[in-house]
């Protein structure tokens, strides 16, 4: 059976605290809040790649600069690409490409 984790708060993501060791706070559906021993957030999508099969991250960005919703609503587009087998990361990277050329 797949461990349900609890939706994170903006107050929880903000009395997050650094440690000696970084650690994460999911969000679940793959979406973690990682806190750093320096002090900064960053969200990470972890997941599965489709054509290997091995899990891997995806960093959406840090936190305050990308707001809890901001960050479920990258998360759930993640999803729906991997539903459609396709890599979240190659995508991120062909859509950077396509603007860079413009």
């Amino acid at each position: 059976m797949a461990r349900l984790s609890k939706p994170l708060t903006d107050t929880q993501i903000r009395n997050a605290k650094p440690q000696i060791k970084e650690y994460n706070l999911s969000d679940g559906g793959g979406l973690h809040l990682r806190v750093k021993p320096a002090g900064s957030k960053v969200w990470i999508f972890n997941y599965v790649k489709p054509a290997t099969g091995k899990r891997t991250n995806l960093g959406l960005g840090n936190y305050p600069d990308l707001s809890l919703a901001q960050a479920r609503e990258t998360a759930a587009t993640y999803r729906s690409y991997l539903k459609n087998k396709t890599d979240p990361r190659e995508n991120k990277q062909l859509t950077s490409r396509t603007f860079q050329t413009v």
